[in-house]
């Protein structure tokens, strides 16, 4: 069975919005809309390398000040959604994913929730008291949020500020606004999102089955079921609803399901890709991450939680981790290898290398040791 491929989605992704098309992502950073919108939703809690993400799959060119603009101008929204952390969303998919995804979400905070004593009618109140906060346009900061709460008597500080935002995103009330220098905003979503008609109930499960298979796939249903928070019930009956949009594949007692088709043929010269570690292709999986590490070279790496957490593959196999260092002018790119590189592995992470440095506007300087 052909594993998953990290780079360039695969013709026939999906639109930003419920409907389907035989459009490809898009090339530059207006595109990012559309890559977002292919994989469902992008997990983003750690903002920056999560860019990185999305430029990879937007191709050489696009700056990390793009991505920023883009995010700034809507183009791409972050939110709660799918499961309790943060997620690149297409603004055209951001209702209809909360109405599925939502409840569940909620239902997974509970503990949360309890622990900070947010209980429904004080979760109401703060709700009301942000919407009524960021209305206008007024786009506002976490501590700026915080402060507005405790003028009218709410205690919001840290762990329990972070859960008064989450359920206000997950109720649809707020979403990312533009940013503030380095600092996030809020925004209301009303504000930030155009009015769009909801999907039902059944019509978005299938729509979220297709794309996750169609992106993700050969993938499982325990693997969605992680990825979405949807319960394997849910699932089973998207993939009914899914119908010839997608096929199964059974190997050894496991059913996969992808899209239609063959899979992508080997290119002839080994491609390296430096994945940040919350890149799709290491998180959307939990029953089939096996088969990132075919040969076991994660299973026998040393001091594996001492090492960085960006993650190195080589065609479609983990071979080692990286760390980028930001420094004046240049992108140290720290590689701690899992097995020794060839000459064309050599050369395809020097080409990896100078791709991040142009995504960042320096120049790439790698440094490589050998587990």
């Amino acid at each position: 069975m052909a594993t998953k491929d990290p780079g360039l989605p695969r013709p026939e992704p999906a639109a930003p919005g419920p409907a389907p098309t035989d459009r490809r992502p898009g090339r530059e950073a207006g595109g990012a809309a559309e890559v977002v919108g292919w994989f469902g939703a992008v997990q983003s809690q750690d903002y920056h390398p999560a860019k990185w993400s999305v430029a990879q799959r937007l191709g050489p060119g696009v700056t990390d000040v793009d991505l920023d603009r883009a995010f700034d101008d809507g183009v791409i929204l972050r939110t709660h959604v799918l499961r309790p952390t943060w997620h690149f969303v297409a603004p055209a998919d951001l209702r209809w994913l909360l109405e599925l995804t939502a409840p569940r979400v909620h239902v997974l905070n509970g503990y949360a929730y309890r622990r900070g004593e947010l209980y429904g009618p004080l979760l109401r109140r703060a709700t009301d008291l942000v919407a009524d906060a960021v209305a206008g346009a007024n786009h506002l900061t976490r501590a700026e949020l915080a402060a507005s709460l405790a003028r009218h008597g709410v205690v919001a500080e840290r762990f329990r500020l972070g859960y008064i935002l989450i359920h206000a995103e997950l109720e649809g009330v707020i979403c990312s606004g533009p940013l503030r220098g380095k600092q996030h905003t809020y925004a209301l979503l009303d504000e930030r999102v155009p009015r769009a008609a909801s999907l039902e109930r059944e019509a978005a499960l299938a729509e979220l089955v297709r794309r996750f298979f169609t992106s993700h796939g050969p993938a499982t249903a325990k693997d969605l079921a992680w990825w979405s928070s949807l319960t394997l019930a849910d699932i089973a009956t998207g993939l009914r609803l899914a119908g010839d949009a997608l096929e199964r594949l059974d190997v050894d007692g496991v059913t996969y399901w992808s899209a239609p088709g063959e899979a992508p043929a080997p290119a002839g010269c080994p491609s390296v890709r430096l994945l940040q570690a919350y890149d799709e292709y290491i998180v959307g999986y939990r029953q089939s991450k096996h088969l990132l590490d075919l040969g076991g070279l994660v299973a026998a790496a040393p001091d594996r939680l001492a090492l960085p957490n960006g993650v190195i593959v080589v065609d479609t196999q983990v071979a080692g981790r990286w760390r980028r260092t930001v420094r004046a002018g240049a992108v140290v790119l720290e590689a701690a290898l899992y097995r020794p590189f060839g000459a064309a592995e050599t050369a395809a992470l020097r080409v990896a290398a100078d791709e991040l440095g142009m995504f960042l506007g320096a120049r790439a300087v790698i440094s490589a040791s050998l587990l």
